[in-house]
């Protein structure tokens, strides 16, 4: 009886480690190459993307205090490009530096770019000389245009920091935000208007600051809303049109240190972590009582922690809770319910300047982490960038989701980041798959992208349906091998009302899926009015580049689009986004389209 017992716990350990579940959470440093540059001193930000789209996670930055050439060789924007083992090699390019960064696709051409809010805009030309901007790319993570018109010119003096990105007025483009550097820029948001200018849909000046920023829909309407480090607000509500309005209620005073967010209690909508005098503290929103509940649980009430991370660090479904301060980082896994269990915790040679928790650049399918510690005293002290990937051995290849998680409410035509995290087998070369379903877990799909890098990210504009029954499914294929997961739950997509009703009968409508598109996508139409009608694609300027179909009345169809580059006239037209229009007895319905490339 022994020996059958101990055989089936061997079983059962291979089993939960052939699904990719660690029993223990280890974490070893994997900094090989991060050197050179040197840092120097002070903060700043810190983002995981695969900016050359290779699979592999790369580490990005604008730097610190030393950055552009302050003592140290730090200059631009800094791209730590991984090798998915573990180890990098770094590409500067530009002369200004010491802020935040962010990283998507601002223009829809399918490469990745970047934002950023900076303290020394020293740079002479017009890469790095505003205090907020936008870059694009051009796949390689090494060469990038500026793309900011409008940017920083709102009472923004001093200096900007922690930036991110995200579709704050839900027309499917990323907008940006981003907070003071100290004292007194205030914060800032600004739409993008997919042409290189931007103008701020909302923000102020004045107030001391603590640099970081981060987008997210916390009470789950659908619209982008944010947290920020600052003495007189932390919290803020979209309305969906780039407008905010504060949204502490009862949140405690001290909860401006530390901020980071995350769905806890698997609701939908996403949660804080903050820091109060060190010690870590989580709080969910409540939609009815429109107040902030506090989900502490059994966390440490005291401690000397300067940032946290909410993710799922052990990939269970639940989200955990990181923190990062005086040479340590903590793990405490969450169970949905408030209550957390130490998982892990290492030392750190120094204190806290940067903390980044998300990507997986070893590709065990575990989450990693960077920071940025500063070590030794003044006046002989220097930052130190390190990473720490979970140290377990990825046996076989898995996929899990990590947004959507289920119950999300999204609005339609909406930019939004699908995420994963998977296992891949040294040596195996591996591309993802997905797909969406309207009406269940069982389908039908729509295609959304195939042949993805396993990168864990795709940036996807929402299809403007109204269900609460959307799924996406995750299928990953590595060589003689394929693994598929599916979202947990259910989420919902707020799409327009699709067609038109002029309440005498008279109905046109018009839907496009997939959407966005990297080749070929179909446009189904309804139409139920008295006369012919025209289906056409208009460019964003309203030139027409393709007629597609002339209609009869009280018909009902499909007419699929091979985008393949040229418009009618065979000239060469470029990806992007374009409106396909549907006219009718004097009624007009338009959806956007995205082509990517």
């Amino acid at each position: 009886m022994r020996t059958e017992a101990v055989l089936l716990a061997i079983v059962l350990v291979c089993s939960i480690l052939l699904a990719g579940h660690a029993t223990a959470l280890t974490y070893t440093e994997s900094s090989t190459g991060l050197i050179p540059p040197s840092m120097e001193g002070g903060h700043t930000e810190l983002e995981f993307a695969d900016v050359n789209a290779d699979g592999n996670v790369d580490l990005l930055s604008i730097g610190d205090h030393g950055s552009p050439y302050i003592n140290t060789d730090q200059h631009g924007i800094m791209v730590w490009f991984g090798d998915g083992l573990g180890s990098w090699s770094v590409f500067q390019n530009g002369n200004f530096g010491y802020g935040g960064i962010a990283v998507g696709d601002v223009n829809g051409d399918g490469l990745l770019d970047v934002g950023y809010g900076m303290h020394h805009d020293y740079s002479s030309t017009d890469f790095g000389n505003q205090l907020i901007e936008v870059a694009l790319g051009d796949g390689t993570g090494m060469n990038w245009v500026p793309w900011d018109d409008g940017l920083a010119t709102s009472g923004e003096t001093w200096g900007m920091f922690g930036t991110d990105f995200a579709d704050v007025d839900n027309d499917g483009d990323l907008d940006v935000g981003s907070n003071a550097f100290g004292c007194c820029a205030g914060v800032h948001v600004y739409l993008n208007h997919m042409d290189g200018t931007w103008a701020q849909s909302w923000g102020f000046i004045g107030g001391n600051s603590s640099m970081d920023f981060e987008f997210g829909d916390i009470d789950n309407d659908g619209n982008a809303d944010f947290a920020v480090k600052r003495q007189d607000g932390t919290v803020y509500f979209g309305d969906g049109t780039g407008s905010f309005v504060n949204g502490d209620s009862n949140l405690p005073s001290h909860s401006y240190r530390g901020t980071s967010l995350g769905d806890v209690d698997n609701d939908g909508g996403l949660d804080l972590a903050c820091l109060n005098s060190g010690a870590p503290e989580v709080w969910v929103w409540d939609d009815a009582g429109e107040a902030w509940v506090d989900f502490s649980g059994n966390l440490p009430t005291s401690g000397s922690y300067s940032a946290t991370a909410l993710h799922d660090m052990d990939v269970d479904g639940y989200i955990d809770l990181v923190a990062f301060g005086n040479g340590t980082v903590s793990i405490w896994l969450g169970d949905g319910a408030g209550m957390w269990t130490t998982a892990a915790a290492f030392a750190v040679p120094g204190t806290y300047e940067a903390f980044r928790v998300g990507g997986d650049f070893d590709r065990n399918g575990f989450p990693d982490m960077a920071l940025l510690d500063e070590e030794g005293s003044w006046p002989s002290y220097q930052n130190h960038l390190r990473c720490y990937r979970e140290a377990s051995v990825a046996l076989g290849l898995t996929i899990a989701p990590v947004f959507p998680r289920g119950h999300e409410r999204i609005a339609g035509g909406s930019v939004q980041f699908i995420d994963w995290i998977s296992a891949v087998p040294a040596g195996m070369t591996t591309t993802v798959a997905l797909d969406y379903s309207t009406s269940g877990p069982s389908g039908p799909w729509f295609p959304i992208a195939s042949g993805l890098p396993n990168n864990g990210r795709h940036q996807w504009t929402m299809p403007d349906v109204n269900s609460t029954n959307c799924y996406i499914r995750y299928t990953v294929t590595g060589e003689r091998q394929e693994e598929v997961a599916v979202t947990p739950a259910a989420f919902t997509v707020l799409g327009d009302e699709v067609g038109v009703d002029d309440g005498g009968g008279s109905r046109v409508a018009l839907s496009v899926r997939p959407n966005p598109a990297t080749g070929t996508t179909t446009i189904h139409y309804t139409l139920e009015s008295p006369g012919p009608a025209t289906l056409a694609v208009y460019d964003a300027a309203g030139r027409r580049v393709a007629r597609l179909a002339e209609l009869a009345a009280s018909q009902t169809g499909e007419h699929q689009v091979a985008w393949n580059g040229r418009d009618d006239s065979g000239e060469r037209v470029a990806a992007g986004v374009y409106f396909c229009r549907l006219e009718a007895d004097g009624e007009v319905v338009a959806r956007k389209i995205v082509f990517v490339r």
